[in-house]
């Protein structure tokens, strides 16, 4: 990892860059691929997925059979697991329910608001180098409790056109209504504009490569919500001479197994404990099945030393991370201070790797700084609020000569009448 000791303020843009493409670079492939699909539906779905993912599937939705046997190949262990994961989520997304909020503005003017699923939404769940299976329950878990009507699933075949069983078996306990064989950039547009086969959706929820990000940046272009821009996987810890280092490497490499493009960053006020995690990570890396992997993500990464905990925090909230962890005997600090990041883990025994699964805490998360302006995904992200008004008589007495005042000085005439005809109405 690069080490780095003090950097300058003016240092500090260079320093936490992402290792990412620019939209430049990837938006003429979208653009091209979501043209094709908005004209020529299924085929050009199709032909994408046999050019990207080098797979011909005949049949794009995945049958009742398929998720049949798919339940008879996950272990009883990983199903209990699940189960697990599922209960802690669901609790903790259930919890984040509101009750009407109901108004009296002025006197005969009730103003009150409400808040709807989405009907339609679309769940997209990397399944290449890792099929994310976890991610079906913090996208489909919240749905279902916001009342979703429709909720489709796209996820990548492999090379025999097929889904990994985890991935149909989630997708099934989870409520979702369609499931997919579709990756990438045609799996967005294929939800953004819908096709023979898959519907269109309202709003497309989900993690992914640069490709997908930039998809579903792009779909917004044509009517289609997006949760957050949510790209590679990155984690930022901080730790002092109190944390312990094979933990802090543990988590960094967690973060870098996600792929090349992940990125992981150290911030520390202690030296010793920048050579120690550099060590730990030498060591507990060369037995990672993704070894390979994590090794190209580590090259991204950085080791910074800082003087004081003000520094750190500083430069922790302008590099905005998706996931930052605290392992600090001076926690209360950063816990109060900190102001840009998608999830926050306390504590030695506060692994990034239980938000990942398991404490119930969402994993779809805001990446490459959006941290900064984006919340992580959240039970009403799946909602919209609408607000309601219902006026009386006596409250547009009230209220109606502040309307045709203002309307007039905007000059909206018509907008004045509208009051105004009422008023001479009730003036009779």
């Amino acid at each position: 990892m690069n080490k780095i000791y003090n950097p300058e303020k003016t240092e500090w843009e260079d320093l936490l860059k992402r290792p990412t493409q620019t939209v430049d670079d990837i938006e003429a492939t979208v653009t091209e691929v979501f043209f094709e699909i908005k004209k020529k539906g299924d085929a050009a779905v199709s032909k994408y997925t046999q050019l990207f993912d080098g797979v011909t599937v005949q049949d794009f939705r995945v049958s009742s059979e398929e998720i049949a046997e798919a339940e008879t190949l996950v272990s009883k262990e990983l199903k209990a697991a699940i189960d697990v994961a599922k209960a802690n989520i669901e609790k903790f997304h259930v919890a984040q329910k509101t009750e009407k909020i109901s108004v009296t503005t002025s006197t005969g003017v009730e103003c009150w608001q409400e808040k709807r699923p989405i009907q339609k939404v679309g769940l997209y769940i990397p399944g290449g180098t890792a099929p994310l299976f976890s991610t079906i329950l913090m996208l489909a878990t919240p749905a279902n409790i916001a009342g979703c009507k429709e909720i489709v699933l796209c996820t990548p075949p492999n090379r025999e056109g097929k889904v990994h069983p985890a991935i149909l078996y989630t997708a099934a306990l989870s409520g979702v209504t369609k499931i997919f064989k579709i990756g990438g950039i045609q799996a967005i547009g294929a939800m953004t504009f819908g096709t023979e086969t898959v519907p269109k959706v309202y709003k497309i929820f989900g993690p992914g490569n640069q490709f997908v990000t930039v998809a579903k940046q792009l779909s917004t272009k044509h009517n289609v919500s997006i949760d957050m821009p949510a790209g590679p996987s990155e984690l930022l810890v901080f730790a002092d001479d109190s944390a312990d280092s094979s933990f802090v490497a543990s988590d960094l490499l967690s973060q870098a197994e996600h792929g090349a493009d992940s990125q992981v960053i150290l911030v520390s006020t202690s030296k010793e404990l920048l050579e120690a995690v550099e060590a730990e990570i030498e060591k507990q890396i060369q037995v990672l099945p993704r070894k390979n992997m994590a090794e190209k993500a580590i090259e991204n990464s950085k080791l910074i030393f800082v003087e004081n905990d003000e520094l750190a925090l500083e430069m922790i909230n302008e590099y905005g991370p998706e996931h930052f962890i605290i392992c600090s005997r001076n926690e209360k600090f950063y816990i109060d201070g900190i102001e840009n990041a998608g999830s926050v883990f306390i504590g030695n025994y506060t692994p990034e790797s239980a938000g990942d699964y398991a404490s119930g805490t969402n994993h779809t998360l805001p990446t490459n700084g959006y941290a900064k302006q984006y919340s992580g995904v959240n039970l009403d992200s799946f909602m919209k609020s609408m607000t309601f008004q219902k006026i009386s008589e006596e409250g547009i007495i009230g209220i109606g000569e502040a309307i045709e005042i203002m309307a007039e000085a905007e000059g909206l005439q018509a907008h004045k009448n509208a009051v105004t005809l009422r008023l001479q109405k009730l003036d009779k």
